[in-house]
Order: structure tokens, then C-alpha cells, then sequence
């Protein structure tokens, strides 16, 4: 395991059992649901290798805490949904592809996590992002893994990561004014480095209504951990480095200019939603979130409790 992940998880998991155990000494011994934990990281950060870590490490000994994780990528609409979405806006230019709200099925992560709230037996959903050439599409639904089959011990960890995961929407006096500073520092031929400024006004602003539904998801978790990029022009050097490695593994991939503009169509989002989520993402629940300031080589170098 690289140093950069494993300082992470002593801090994480942590953070994670303490969360536990005040989860479970607020209810009776029979009617300890799911602990939902959301996970928040720009791409390239390692994200899904602490994820996998933490999963690995919970599930074993001493702790056989049963975990399943949920990426957020996996609820992306099928290929054909996301089309139709994007053909009825056709000129906004940050739903043209997967990854912004609202291109992801909210009725579908509700029902899944509804189902191991309750202890049913779940299918959790996988989508494949190299379908229909790299546009991707659902993975048909007999082909996804379940979760609390019988003879399995039930899930009492649900985690739940991704981009956006914990992002709140703005309101529009607040989303006008970082719009306005950010076109108006776009016009200037040195010293704006954001994409959001480049973007239109009701853009910017159909996703951050599109946000608004996400709090249906954000509002059932019970923890979150944020980790932030100590400034986020680094998500731009992190998933180059990233696709070269997927590149030299197999062959293919996007070229350094396609990622560079497939990082352009989610920074309006950091530039927007960064903020109020540093601040805290529970209102009146203080202490469910963790923010571990990450540097550009991924060590931590700062770690806030909210």
C-alpha cells in the first residue's frame, strides 16, 4: 500500500469507527441501520483506492464490519437517457456528457439505498464508461453484484463516493455573485485560471437547480468525508496522470488535451460548490464530517473536523 493511501486511512478509519459506535449506542441492539458514509474527492485525488482500502480493512479482522461500497458513477442514466437530456439542452455545454447533475438516476440511488436501510437483499448498480465508444451506458441489471444475500452478514457500512457526493446547492443571489467575479476575471488576459467564468450564467445556474434534488441523497447520510484538494488546479495534473497510466496499461486512452477538456466540463462545479461543503454539509450536526486538506503529492497536510 503507497504511503499516500495509507496515511489516509489511519485518519479515515478513525473516524469511521468512532462514527460507528455513536451510531450504534443511539439505538437499540436490534435496530442499528446502515451507517451511510459519503466520500467527496476531485478525480485523481485516490479516491476509490482509499475507498477499496477502507472497505478491505473494515470487513477483516479484528473489525468483520460488513461494508458495501457505491460509486456515484454508477448511477449515471443509460446511454440513451443521458442523450435525450443532452439533445433537450443542446446548448448547454456541461450536460453534452455524464458527470454534472443532473445526469445521474436519483430515483435509482434512493431505491438502493432505501433497500439496505431495510436489509433486503440489493443489486447494486455498475455502469460502464467505455460503452458507445466512451460515452458509456448502464450495465445491464442482470450482470450487477448484490449485496445481503442470505448466509451473508448484513451490511452495516454503506459508502457512497463520488465527485459531487455532499455537494448542496447554492442560492442564486450566491451563485450570481461567484458567476459574476468569475466571467468578469475570465475577461482579463492574465490570472483567472477557473472554467466557470467561461460558462453562461443559466448554465451554471440549471445545474445547481438540478443539485437541489441531490439532498435527498445527501440528507440519509450519516458521515462524510471531504478530501480536498489544497488547490484544485491540481484535479488537471492528477487525471493526466491518471490516463497515462491507463494508457501504458492498456493501450488506449484519451489523449492529454481530451482530458483537459473532459476536467473542464466538472471545475464550475469545484469553483461553485468547494466552499459551502468545507464549511460543512450537515447543518446542526456537527462532528459527521472530516476534511483531510490534501497536498499535490496526496499527503495530507491538514486535517479538520466539522
Amino acid at each position: 500500500m503507497s504511503n499516500e493511501i495509507q496515511d489516509k486511512l489511519q485518519i479515515c478509519l478513525s473516524f469511521i469507527l468512532e462514527r460507528l459506535e455513536v451510531h450504534k449506542n443511539h439505538r437499540a441492539q436490534n435496530e442499528v441501520p446502515p451507517f451511510f458514509l459519503g466520500i467527496n474527492g476531485v478525480q485523481g485525488i485516490g479516491k476509490t483506492s482509499l475507498v477499496a482500502s477502507i472497505a478491505r480493512t473494515l470487513d477483516s479482522a479484528p473489525h468483520h464490519i460488513s461494508t458495501v461500497v457505491l460509486s456515484i458513477d454508477d448511477f449515471y442514466l443509460p446511454h440513451e437517457d443521458q442523450k435525450r437530456l443532452a439533445a433537450n439542452y443542446h446548448q448547454n455545454p456541461l450536460i453534452q456528457h455524464r458527470g454534472q447533475p443532473p445526469t445521474h438516476d436519483l430515483d435509482l440511488i434512493v431505491s438502493v439505498l432505501a433497500s439496505l436501510r431495510d436489509g433486503l437483499e440489493t443489486s447494486i448498480p455498475a455502469y460502464d464508461k467505455s460503452a458507445f465508444n466512451g460515452e458509456g451506458d448502464r450495465v445491464p441489471q442482470s450482470q450487477w453484484a448484490k449485496a445481503n444475500v442470505d448466509q451473508q452478514q448484513p451490511i452495516e457500512l454503506v459508502i457512497l463516493e463520488g465527485w459531487c457526493v455532499g455537494f448542496r446547492a447554492l442560492s442564486h443571489a450566491r451563485l450570481s455573485d461567484l458567476w459574476k467575479t468569475a466571467a468578469q476575471s475570465s475577461k482579463r488576459s492574465t490570472g483567472y485560471s477557473g472554467r466557470l467564468g467561461y460558462n453562461r450564467q443559466e448554465d451554471v445556474e440549471f445545474v445547481n437547480s438540478a443539485l437541489k434534488g441531490y439532498d435527498v441523497v445527501t440528507d440519509q447520510l450519516d458521515g462524510l468525508i471531504h478530501l480536498d484538494a489544497e488547490n484544485p488546479q491540481f484535479v488537471y495534473q492528477w487525471r493526466l496522470e491518471q490516463e497515462a497510466a491507463l494508457r501504458k496499461e492498456r493501450g488506449s486512452g484519451m489523449t492529454d488535451e481530451e482530458v483537459i477538456t473532459f476536467v473542464d466540463g466538472y471545475y464550475p462545479s469545484y469553483e461553485l460548490f468547494t466552499e459551502q461543503l468545507r464549511a460543512g454539509a450537515f447543518e446542526n450536526r456537527r462532528g459527521n464530517q472530516l476534511r483531510l486538506v490534501v497536498a499535490k503529492d496526496r499527503s495530507v497536510v491538514e486535517v479538520v473536523r466539522i
